[in-house]
């Protein structure tokens, strides 16, 4: 079995650390089921501003309110304002990676859904994968690659 990535919250800004509430993720429900994210759930969660990585549990907040508030300990690591990346996984067997559609849903400053993409893995004949990003329209979104510096 191997853990992969099974929906991700791209980019969304916390509206609010409350460090003396029950430590978890209070979400939208409405970016959580669109996402595929469940109550309960543990996430990891990355701080693009501090770098800061954690683990907790999404509970979730008043729907329609495009929440992301960080509770308990979690508040330590993020601020208001800060841009997260909540990313949730599981568990498949290599033979069943194809069949996965994560979803990817990425934010503007108010937490508006601003894109929603689909990751893909395809076979190749040699046995290797392909791996896609597909956009709303089922258009194919370029993968950035780093320049590599020659010595």
């Amino acid at each position: 079995m191997r853990k992969v990535l099974a929906a991700k919250l791209h980019g969304i800004h916390v509206t609010e650390a409350n460090l003396h509430y029950h430590g978890s993720i209070t979400l939208d429900p409405d970016h959580c089921q669109e996402a595929g994210i469940l109550p309960m759930e543990f996430v990891e969660i990355w701080n693009k501003n501090s770098g800061a990585r954690i683990s907790t549990y999404v509970i979730f907040g008043s729907r329609g309110s495009r929440c992301c508030i960080l509770n308990g300990a979690a508040a330590r690591t993020c601020q208001a304002g800060d841009q997260i990346i909540v990313c949730s996984s599981t568990y498949v067997d290599e033979t069943r990676l194809v069949q996965l559609r994560p979803k990817i849903l990425s934010f503007d400053r108010d937490n508006h859904v601003t894109d929603r993409l689909t990751y893909l893995v395809t076979p190749e004949p040699s046995g290797h994968y392909c791996f896609e990003i597909v956009g709303e329209s089922g258009d194919i979104k370029p993968i950035p690659l780093r320049a590599v510096e020659s010595n």
